[in-house]
């Protein structure tokens, strides 16, 4: 394996068996598989940690000084701070063991000398049974008898001895080529929660997210979105075989602690290849340094990669602000039902609560303010709650002000301006602008290129809006980078692609209603009515009878010639819009349907002076309204929102 080149180099019998196991106490190393167990459970332990830990099980209850292990792991040619990391392998091998620096039970410190192993090793494996020894003393042999075999064994030897260091030579001449390779693509794999407590859960995963989010602003790393990372959250795949999938050069991967209002958190980068260690600290804070803690490490990595930070670059990470420590638990809090569920009333109401929670106990905290703005508008489009659009986007930009007040410089702020911007403001220049600004600040944020694609789809730019969706999928490769691929192609009128991309989403996650609405749309795109209904029903029924859904569902009804189904439909959203608020668009979409163009015109005219949010997503798109765009009323209607005809 050749992440592990030097077990071969170790102080190793020569007739030692190769399958031999090293077991101390609950755990077994196995040096040439690569894996240290505990109780059969292999343990996420790799690289020079690893091989530490192998030095020191072979020397069990000898002093292994610093200058023999930086001889062994840490070669001339290695890159790396050797206090450092020597310090970082041990403070991992002790956190994977359960050891202690104060009352060690494996590893004692040997202050500015070096380690011992103290616990007892013992060899297990499959061991061949040595020959025995021949009755007769070696001494009493027949000269003659010695001198036939002397040749042939010397021959042996000078063979084994020749083989041997052949293979020494080509694993470094390989793990030198490796390790000089650059590191362009790193995932930040879901930290690991020490606390014991499940309930801190959303904590470390809000860290997890921070900490991708921080890397993202690093123009010369190309850094996997934590939609895609976070699938590998329990995952027993190898950190090679992660690397492959997502198409990365780099594995972060660590844990957090979070006690008495500190932090811990560990972190090491491993290069994904060869599954070899190149940098691992520890960094400790209390919880109001946590923003600053969290730029450190990401400065950390990116220094280890060689990648150039901008000054600008450079100055966000150094302009951390502190924060109320409780202002930043709701705030993660907050993020975690807004990441996970944003298309339900729900989740959403309560990602919205404790965003304001957040922005009480730091009114200096501009994150909080991006997300409370993020929890408005997704309750606008999902039109979740009672919220109208005008006071989401009044709230909304609101909140967005004052997050650009506080810190103009985080990418996630202007591409939720630029949302605000297109969907509510309908300031196409604007929106452009500020999608720009988003990934010029944050190059990784898969959704800014997602937002930006759906964008350029919707003012007909066919080849920048692919070229978008081609670098998010290379940023957010997992399945859920189909629901804004899906949305590209509908703003195109791309059905057959929209079918695929809905198709491939909905493999992942069945239950996703947005999906089965997109799919209904292709499918009466492309005339397969039959089709269209079902999924509509589906989607009707899974979002608990989302507006748009439910519109699709009765045009389609109207279209297949089922106009008692489509009057049913009108009838019931037009008594739902006396106590809750109903988009007129929708209603005149259904209009269109029936084929009643003076009343979908009045409806849309509603909409236009609401500024209702369907306009902004799907006036050039939407097929419900497709014998209305050839009337002098919907020309009209197009440059009075700013549009060509």
């Amino acid at each position: 394996m050749i992440g592990f080149p030097r077990f071969a180099e170790l102080d190793m019998p020569v007739s030692a068996p190769a399958a031999r196991v090293l077991r101390f106490d609950i755990f077994e190393l196995d040096p040439r598989a690569g894996e240290l167990r505990k109780r059969g459970v292999k343990l996420r332990l790799q690289g020079q940690p690893l091989e530490v830990l192998a030095i020191l099980l072979q020397r069990a209850g000898d002093v292994v000084t610093r200058e023999e292990l930086r001889a062994q792991i840490w070669t001339a040619d290695t890159f790396v701070d050797f206090d450092h990391s020597l310090h970082n392998a041990i403070a991992r091998i002790r956190e994977t063991l359960g050891d202690s620096a104060e009352t060690p039970r494996y590893i004692e410190t040997l202050p500015r000398r070096g380690y011992r192993f103290i616990a007892q090793v013992e060899e297990v494996g499959n061991h061949a049974p040595r020959p025995s020894a021949p009755s007769q003393p070696a001494s009493e042999e027949p000269a003659r008898s010695r001198r036939s075999k002397t040749p042939g064994a010397l021959a042996l030897t000078l063979f084994t001895l020749v083989a041997i260091g052949s293979g020494l030579w080509l694993m470094r001449t390989i793990s030198r080529r490796t390790s000089a390779s650059p590191i362009r693509s790193i995932a930040v794999l879901p930290l690991n929660n020490l606390s014991g407590d499940s309930s801190q859960d959303y904590f470390v995963d809000g860290m997890t997210e921070e900490l991708t989010t921080d890397l993202a602003k690093v123009g010369a790393l190309r850094v996997i979105s934590r939609t895609s990372a976070m699938r590998y959250k329990g995952t027993k795949k190898s950190l090679p075989e992660i690397a492959r999938e997502l198409n990365v050069d780099g594995i972060v991967e660590g844990s957090i602690m979070l006690s008495d209002q500190r932090v811990r958190i560990t972190a090491q980068l491993i290069r994904a290849a060869t599954d070899q260690h190149v940098w691992a600290e520890t960094y400790e804070r209390d919880l109001g340094d946590v923003l600053r803690l969290q730029s450190e490490v990401a400065q950390a990595i990116a220094q280890q990669v060689r990648a150039q930070l901008t000054p600008q670059q450079q100055a966000q990470f150094r302009s951390a602000p502190a924060v109320n420590p409780e202002a930043y638990e709701a705030y993660l809090r907050g993020r975690y039902y807004l990441t996970n569920q944003f298309t339900t009333a729900q989740p959403l109401n309560r990602a919205k609560s404790y965003f304001e929670e957040s922005v009480a106990k730091d009114p200096k905290f501009a994150l909080a303010y991006w997300g409370l703005a993020d929890s408005y508008i997704y309750l606008a489009f999902f039109r979740q709650g009672q919220l109208s659009p005008d006071r989401a986007y009044r709230s909304a930009k609101e909140a967005l002000g004052k997050a650009l007040e506080l810190d103009n410089s985080i990418g996630e702020v202007h591409d939720t301006l630029g949302l605000l911007s297109w969907r509510f403001e309908w300031d196409w220049d604007a929106a452009e602008r500020e999608f720009n600004r988003a990934i010029t600040l944050a190059p990784s944020y898969s959704c800014a290129h997602e937002d930006r694609s759906m964008f350029l789809g919707f003012t007909g730019r066919r080849s920048e809006a692919l070229a978008e969706i081609t670098k998010s999928k290379e940023l957010d490769p997992g399945p859920s980078s189909a629901m804004g691929e899906s949305a590209t192609y509908y703003q195109l009128r791309d059905y057959k692609s929209l079918i695929e991309a809905s198709r491939r989403s909905l493999a992942s996650n069945p239950n996703e209603w947005v999906e089965h609405n997109n799919l209904g749309v292709g499918y009466a795109g492309t005339g397969k009515l039959l089709e269209a209904v079902s999924e509509y029903q589906k989607a009707v029924e899974m979002s608990d009878g989302d507006q748009d859904a439910t519109a699709g569902l009765a045009h389609a009804y109207a279209a297949i010639g089922n106009r008692a189904a489509a009057e049913k439909i009108l009838r019931g959203l037009q008594q739902k819009s006396k106590s809750a608020y109903v988009s007129p668009y929708l209603i005149a979409t259904i209009y269109a349907g029936l084929g009643d163009k003076d009343r979908a015109f009045e409806f849309l005219e509603k909409a236009y002076q609401e500024k209702s949010l369907e306009i902004s997503w799907h006036i050039k798109a939407d097929l419900r309204i497709d014998n209305l765009r050839s009337d002098p009323r919907f020309q009209n209607l197009l440059r009075r929102v700013g549009l060509p005809n």
